[in-house]
């Protein structure tokens, strides 16, 4: 981890892991994605996460255990509504190593008509990841 600033470009998706597992996501982020861990605080006491800096694929993103006394009891059952999407330059590798690091397959991975590799996967904490590349042969 380091200590240097972090500086993020554009939209960072910033996740909230329900039931005290945002270092469990953390550790699965980095098997499954080979993400980097830029910075992680942790709360007095350090029980929970209260922010976690990672980069996935050049982009950043961040973390947080679910704070039901911060904001008004218990987070939603799933995540809802937002896919988070990898481009990558070998999506059956990416895809591969996501699986193997105990992603669900919600939409298998395949050439797609609109000219690209494509599926879509759901992590162990709700939270669904698309990976998409070229077309493979």
């Amino acid at each position: 981890m380091s200590d240097t600033p972090f500086v993020l470009p554009g939209v960072t998706p910033h996740l909230t892991i329900a039931d005290g597992k945002a270092a469990d996501a953390i550790a699965f982020y980095t098997t499954a994605f080979g993400a980097t861990e830029q910075s992680r605080h942790l709360e007095e006491g350090g029980a929970r996460i209260m922010h976690a800096h990672l980069t996935v694929n050049d982009g950043g993103l961040m973390l947080n255990d679910h704070f039901p006394e911060m904001c008004g009891g218990a987070p939603a059952e799933k995540p809802a509504a937002v896919t988070l999407h990898l481009e990558v330059d070998d999506a059956d590798r990416w895809w591969d190593r996501a699986v193997a690091a105990g992603a669900a397959i919600r939409f298998p991975i395949d050439n797609q008509f609109w000219g690209a590799r494509y599926g879509q996967l759901t992590d162990p904490f709700g939270h669904v990841w698309s990976i998409g590349g070229p077309i493979r042969d």
